[in-house]
């Protein structure tokens, strides 16, 4: 087996419970098989997760936040856990994606060539279209969720809580991505958790 890169970011702002304990086991199954492994809990990342003046003013990045960046592009494989609450991620999960994943670090609009252009007062560099380069084509993704109500009733309910993550922000930047969902995820049987928890160690080993 191929030793990957691996960057594990854990989404739950606390991780003593079992957002934590995923995190846990999918690093030790990748270390014990020999990838490398770098992780970030985001509740001790230190940032603003909001943008005071959506993209119309640049905001400068935190340390923490162009660590993220380099950890991201550095690695093979993009391993995200969280929860799902009020179906969706955790909003300091999505202010680290609000604020760090930025045109020319995640993707790259494309823009027209000014010699096809003949619009007096347009910009030399190009008009913007609405095509783009997925900047992390070719990684691989992994996000763990878990949920309190079932995942199936979750779906049946609002739908695909998931797509925002995925394909929004995941898809869209490049990355081939697969999911594993966790539910209920409250007061789990001990041999229930024993066996999730074996299975993401599986994953952690395989990379994937």
């Amino acid at each position: 087996m191929t030793s990957r890169k691996i960057y594990l970011l854990l989404g739950h702002p606390d991780k003593s419970g079992f957002s934590g304990e995923i995190a846990d086991a999918y690093e030790a199954g990748a270390r014990e098989a020999g990838h490398t492994v770098v992780r970030q809990n985001i509740g001790e990342m230190q940032f603003d997760p909001i943008l005071h003046h959506g993209y119309r003013a640049m905001q400068e990045l935190e340390p923490d936040l162009k660590a993220f960046q380099q950890y991201v592009t550095e690695s093979d494989h993009f391993v995200i856990v969280y929860p799902v609450w009020w179906v969706g991620m955790p909003a300091l999960l999505k202010g680290l994606f609000d604020r760090a994943w930025l045109p020319g670090s995640a993707f790259r609009y494309m823009r027209m060539p000014h010699t096809m252009m003949h619009i007096p007062g347009m910009p030399t560099e190009g008009a913007r279209t609405i095509f783009w380069h997925r900047m992390y084509r070719g990684k691989t993704a992994r996000i763990f969720m878990s949920s309190g109500t079932h995942p199936l009733l979750v779906r049946f309910l609002p739908g695909n809580v998931n797509a925002q993550l995925k394909w929004g922000i995941l898809w869209f930047a490049g990355f081939s991505v697969r999911t594993r969902w966790f539910g209920p995820s409250e007061n789990i049987p001990e041999a229930r958790r024993a066996r999730w928890l074996a299975e993401v160690k599986e994953l952690g080993r395989r990379g994937a």
